[in-house]
């Protein structure tokens, strides 16, 4: 699993749909996802510290979870087929039993951005669908070039014990 965060939202240029673009830590790869108008709008709220006069349907979930004293740990994009994402929601019950749902990303996403919860991407669906920031892609692979060009048999001596 590869622990992600919203890096923004913004809109497709070819059809101007709304799409999340999550990130990892290093910001070396970006996982766009195209979802709605209206999960984008509620995630866009929280992301602008904006809080709505009445509860929106992500805040009627987590409410529910809470009052059935259940506590929402993490999502996880988990899956991609034919260009469709898909994700879990994971938590726990009242009595300590781990479950999860399942949950369009866009979902998931404004959950965990209300909630400040971790945010998973399955390793296969990264393959898949990821973006790399080829400028630090192109640092890092010259870092390592690098290194393999320069190393010496004697930097290896230090993991091997004379007898």
């Amino acid at each position: 699993m590869i622990q992600m965060q919203v890096g923004g939202l913004g809109f497709d240029p070819r059809n101007l749909s709304p799409l999340v673009l999550l990130r990892d830590a290093e910001e070396m790869n970006f996982l766009p996802i195209w979802i709605g108008v209206f999960e984008a709008a509620s995630i866009a709220m929280v992301l602008q510290g904006t809080t709505p006069p009445r509860p929106m349907t992500h805040d009627l979930l987590v409410e529910f979870i809470k009052k059935l004293g259940g506590e929402i740990s993490r999502i996880v994009i988990n899956d991609v087929k034919e260009g469709t994402f898909y994700s879990i929601i994971e938590f726990t019950t009242k009595d300590g039993k781990k479950e999860s749902i399942d949950a369009r990303p866009s979902d998931a996403i404004a959950v965990a951005v209300r909630l400040n919860i971790p945010i998973f991407t399955a390793e296969t669906v990264m393959m898949q669908a990821k973006l790399v920031n080829a400028e630090k892609d192109a640092e890092e692979t010259k870092k390592f070039k690098d290194f393999i060009e320069n190393m010496r048999p004697e930097d290896f001596t230090k993991y091997f014990k004379k007898d």
